[in-house]
């Protein structure tokens, strides 16, 4: 059974920095690709960076140059370090990944930024 689990939101001021972590299990982890997600109050759920298996990352427009997605394998662990934070950045973020042919995501964090 595959579980995700996120921490490290919070309250943060605009221009801060904030570093989310996600535990995996249940997966082999150097094998997935590992993805953060947000959804903020009233959007729909948006895909803001991925970490593929080959070690290529990507990124939504909105983030580029402010957020950082890296993994440790051996840890089964995948982090999103967020910096120079706004306040359109706040918002519910969830970790996820493809299993079993189906979408799955974690509990999710809250982060907010404030102005």
């Amino acid at each position: 059974q595959v579980q995700l689990g996120e921490s490290g939101g919070g309250l943060v001021q605009a221009g801060g920095s904030l570093r989310l972590s996600c535990a995996a299990s249940g997966i082999i982890f150097r094998a997935y690709t590992m993805s953060w997600y947000r959804q903020a109050p009233g959007k729909q759920r948006e895909l803001v960076a991925l970490s593929m298996d080959t070690g290529s990352t990507t990124y939504v427009d909105s983030v580029k140059g402010r957020f950082t997605i890296s993994r440790d394998n051996a840890k089964n662990r995948v982090w999103l370090q967020m910096n120079s934070l706004k306040p359109e950045d706040t918002a519910v973020y969830y970790c996820s990944t493809v299993s079993g042919g189906r979408r799955i995501f974690g509990q999710g964090t809250q982060v907010t930024v404030s102005s």
